[in-house]
């Protein structure tokens, strides 16, 4: 990757310690193998996450880097990713990680290297989705949320296998990957055997097929909070797939929140569109309108204009994290007559001559205009 180290964390070149930390640990964790199995692309986003952290947050380093940029730390001896070994990578990508998040990926241990966490076979962590209406987003309510998770298979104890035994893979011998070497260069990949698991199962389970694990449906109840958005997620401790050890995750879950007929929401901000009379807004008049907690007046100026906002402070929704309110901004839209009957044209002509406005005679100020219009045609 040959993106300047500010650039995959995605931080100015100013940004200070606590800046290029907390940018990590948002990249990290989304582009965790973990969280991206398979997925050789996040897997070399995560490598340049971690190099790129590993300089930025050595004061030494990054002093290095700043001035002569990645020649510069070759040159001082410093080393980063691209000339190490698979396994050094690794073990230095669990360092890493370690350090800042205080132990390993979710509740699952130690990253890379770890036994219990290398042989698992699925994540503790797991994830579950709610629908909330609207209102119920807004003001909070209770909610059924069904979900599935893991637990090892009764029948094997987890190994998937009949016997409970498994057999060391002949084509990596137990190292789960696969050396080979092109030139001078040594060049490792995932066991194809055995799937990096360093083990083959020669006789599989019949409970669960060599899977190792059964999969149960629950339910559980939560609180939705006050002012929650879309895309929040919950956190259910203890609720997610359970390991041979008889450790357990948590259960996260989704909120996806539908769209109301009337209000649109961003953020904490409420918007309303306000359908005014053209006469309405000639007289000034006063308005009732609606918020999400009842009504409330708009008192509108004369000569508003159409989409004209007007902001309404706390009438908005409730911060989840600070419990302030935010604003309701209302959109006026003007309407006008599609028809009008022989005795509306007559008052309103009557009106428009009450203004002096003459509709007989074009406007002396835009004589030359029209004059010079007539002109390209001639």
């Amino acid at each position: 990757m040959d993106l300047e180290y500010y650039e995959i964390l995605e931080i100015s070149r100013t940004a200070d310690a606590a800046e290029i930390k907390k940018a990590y640990r948002k990249m990290a964790l989304q582009y965790h193998p973990d969280r991206n199995q398979g997925d050789k692309e996040a897997e070399e986003k995560f490598k340049a996450i971690n190099e790129a952290y590993q300089v930025l947050s050595d004061e030494q380093k990054r002093s290095t880097y700043d001035r002569y940029g990645k020649s510069g730390l070759d040159s001082q001896g410093f080393s980063h990713f691209s000339d190490m070994r698979y396994e050094d990578i690794m073990g230095d990508l669990g360092s890493i990680f370690e350090s800042v998040f205080g132990g390993g990926f979710g509740s699952s241990g130690g990253f890379g290297g770890g036994g219990s966490k290398q042989n698992r076979k699925y994540n503790l962590d797991l994830e579950a989705e709610v629908t909330l209406a609207f209102n119920e987003a807004i003001f909070g309510c209770k909610k059924e949320v069904s979900f599935s998770y893991k637990k090892p298979c009764e029948t094997c104890d987890g190994t998937g296998s009949k016997d409970k035994g498994k057999a060391t893979c002949k084509e990596c011998k137990g190292k789960g990957q696969v050396f080979y070497r092109q030139g001078f260069m040594t060049f490792s990949q995932t066991c194809p055997a055995c799937g990096g698991k360093g083990s083959v199962i020669t006789n599989p389970c019949p409970k669960c097929n060599g899977k190792g694990f059964s999969q149960l449906d629950d339910k559980v109840t939560i609180d939705i909070p006050e002012g929650i958005d879309n895309n929040n997620r919950i956190r259910v401790a203890g609720k997610g797939n359970i390991d041979e050890r008889g450790a357990r995750g948590d259960l996260y879950i989704l909120v996806h929140v539908k769209e109301d007929e009337h209000f649109v929401r961003h953020n904490d901000d409420i918007y309303i569109e306000v359908p005014v009379f053209f006469t309405q807004v000639a007289l000034g008049e006063t308005i009732k309108i609606p918020t999400i907690r009842g009504e409330t007046e708009l008192e509108l100026p004369l000569g508003a204009k159409d989409k004209q906002q007007f902001i309404f402070k706390k009438e908005g929704v409730k911060n989840v994290h600070t419990h302030q309110l935010g604003s309701m901004i209302a959109q006026i839209s003007v309407r006008y007559p599609k028809k009008l009957t022989k005795e509306q044209k007559e008052m309103l002509s009557k009106l428009q001559a009450e203004f002096g406005i003459e509709t007989k005679h074009k406007d002396d100020k835009y004589e030359d205009v029209f004059d010079k219009i007539k002109s390209w045609f001639n």
